[in-house]
């Protein structure tokens, strides 16, 4: 037997073996550090329904567009009455994109291509015929769990993931609890915000908006039903009328049984909808309008304090400029483009508190920001006193309109001192689709191989090392419907745009559809254009000149062109469940989110962090 070490003595083997354990250690922790020093911090802040002309680093950046002064002279007057100083100053310290598009031009599916890098048609997220966004906190439908969002990929590279403001993905498949298209089960490990969407609903007293031709008629056929109803109740009783009182009853009952089923939901949409969840948790039911701004700041600058030591992922997603712009007191009045103008200028200030959150932790260089709108502006939003939705510059339409440029262009301002140049403006054409892959990359995250991803990493177009876009052909779809492609013929610089569909304007002259809230995607609405439409942008963004084979000699090779991609583009698409269908929009009692027992859903948070 060999000898043994003194007691209380580590023995030379065991003491060198302990050494290479502690270097081990010291060297995998030292990875770790460098591994996240390499990574920044990334925070994503999407506005609501902004129009890209009411950004001050937007409106007056069209002279070397070849835009008639006009024009121009218009754009500068109307973007002088709304002040964006910290948006501006982010454009300025970053790469802003002037031909940046939305993947659809109204929420819901807008969104879900933006978390997913995927057309929403891909995952069910778009509409056929009939609704096109959610519609119902207690719906099932909603963003399915099979999707891979940017903040799964990151969670698994060990970042933080938060959002804080608006989801409209969806909240429950089966029950009241299961959350399954819940953020939470989508890679955040932090949600603060609305599972669903402002509307005119939410504010107290505020006219009908969510399904409002439907509500009407319901309202309609009750009172119809009821008058008949007490018509045979009269002459029954005047003896006019040879019918039992049971079968009056009878009839009254299933009245009142036809009243409840659709009141039960339409009656009480501010307290299903416009509701606030940390987490899985309801935190108040219905939300106060004139708090929520102030909790969502509180509850980013927190974030992002709570996570200053490691890499994180903030998505902001703002609940303005949507109807019905809820607006503080302090920003009433302050702009002189009414209440519109006041909601955008409070925008404006959130996203400089925002920032300046970043700045005073000392994040400022190691943060990648995202500035940018989930479509454009929304033009047939109007009240009594005019326009309540926003301005999208020169370009034609806007929410809602699959093709036209006004709905899907929106802005696109990065920021990351050091490594993007400060002050770069492209002119690109570029996606909300892109953010996916590119966050992902920056994460040090691999895009999925399993399924079609329609985003390119904008990685090398913002650091210079590419001088054109990734995307040959775009395609721009209004629910299922394709309405528009466009071709960036990059060996001339040409920038080519077909409509296939355009929804007619009402009244016929006007840019909008005033008698709708929204222009349709098929239908009676729409025009079928054959041959179709053809733009250039490069020399014509604001659509207003089409071309024909006898302005552009080149027209029949265009569209032949753009009609082939069409075809590739279509062959990648396949059947999937759809997540807007009437079983799964409808509102379900058993899926609704409540605080307290259901019915009787009912809390408020204590105190106003505006306050303080």
């Amino acid at each position: 037997m060999g000898p043994r070490a003194p007691r209380g003595r580590m023995a030379p083997a065991a003491r060198d073996s302990l050494w290479v354990l502690l270097l081990c250690l010291l060297l995998r922790t030292s990875e770790l550090q460098a591994a996240n020093a390499l990574k920044p911090n990334i925070l994503l802040i999407m506005a609501d329904d902004l129009g890209i002309g009411d950004l001050g680093c937007y409106g007056n950046d069209t002279l070397s567009a070849g835009i008639p002064v006009s024009t121009v002279l218009t754009g500068m007057f109307v973007c002088g009455l709304l002040r964006t100083p910290n948006i501006d100053r982010l454009a300025e310290e970053g790469v802003k994109l002037t031909q940046h598009l939305a993947a659809a031009p109204v929420c819901t599916p807008s969104r879900s291509s933006f978390l997913t890098g995927r057309h929403s048609f891909r995952s069910g997220m778009e509409a056929d015929d009939g609704y096109r966004v959610l519609q119902w906190n207690g719906g099932s439908g909603g963003l399915p769990a099979n999707e891979t969002t940017f903040a799964r990929i990151l969670q698994q590279q060990g970042y933080a993931t938060g959002l804080i403001g608006k989801w409209h993905q969806g909240v429950n498949c089966e029950s009241r609890t299961d959350h399954c298209h819940h953020p939470l089960n989508h890679g955040f490990d932090y949600f603060y915000g609305m599972p669903f969407t402002l509307v005119n609903d939410c504010r107290p007293g505020g006219s009908p908006e969510l399904d409002a031709v439907t509500r009407a008629r319901l309202r309609l056929y009750t009172q119809m039903a009821a008058l008949g109803v007490l018509t045979v109740a009269v002459g029954k009783t005047c003896g006019l009328i040879s019918v039992s009182w049971k079968v009056v009853l009878g009839a009254a009952g299933l009245v009142f049984l036809f009243f409840v089923t659709w009141y039960a939901s339409f009656g009480f949409v501010r307290r299903w909808n416009c509701i606030l969840m940390r987490n899985h948790d309801v935190t108040e039911q219905p939300m106060v309008l004139e708090t929520t701004a102030g909790r969502m700041l509180h509850e980013a600058v927190s974030y992002i304090e709570r996570n200053k030591h490691r890499p994180f992922l903030l998505f902001v997603s703002l609940l303005h400029v949507h109807i019905p712009l809820a607006t503080t007191k302090h920003f009433l009045g302050k702009s002189q483009h009414g209440l519109y103008g006041d909601n955008v200028e409070e925008m404006d200030w959130l996203v400089g508190e925002i920032l300046k959150a970043v700045e005073v932790n000392g994040l400022k260089n190691t943060t990648f920001t995202y500035f940018t709108s989930d479509h454009g502006g929304h033009l047939e939003a109007r009240d009594e006193h005019g326009q309540l939705g926003g301005w999208n510059g020169i370009f034609r339409g806007g929410k809602g309109m699959g093709g036209w440029e006004g709905g899907i262009r929106v802005p696109g301002i990065f920021r990351w001192p050091g490594v993007l140049p400060a002050g770069r403006v492209m002119h690109e054409p570029t996606s909300l689709m892109d953010v996916f892959p590119t966050v992902v990359q920056l994460g040090g995250g691999d895009v999925p191989q399993d399924r079609v991803i329609d985003g390119r990493s904008l990685v090398p177009l913002l650091r210079g090392t590419a001088e054109h876009s990734a995307h040959e052909f775009l395609f721009h779809y209004c629910g299922k419907y394709l309405h528009a492609a466009r071709w960036h013929e990059k060996d001339s610089g040409r920038l080519w745009k077909v409509h296939y569909m355009t929804p007619r304007f009402h009244p016929e002259g006007a840019g909008a559809c005033y008698d709708r809230r929204l222009c349709p995607c098929s239908g009676d609405g729409v025009t079928q254009h054959s041959p179709p439409l053809l733009f250039d942008l490069s020399r014509d963004p604001s659509e207003a000149r089409p071309l024909s084979p006898g302005s552009e000699p080149r027209y029949h090779v265009v569209v032949a062109r753009v009609g082939e991609a069409v075809k590739q583009h279509r062959r990648t698409l396949s059947p999937v469940p759809p997540q807007f269908s009437l079983s799964n929009i409808i509102w379900k009692p058993w899926l609704q989110p409540c605080c307290g027992t259901f019915p009787l859903c009912a809390c408020r948070q204590d105190g106003d962090p505006s306050e303080t």
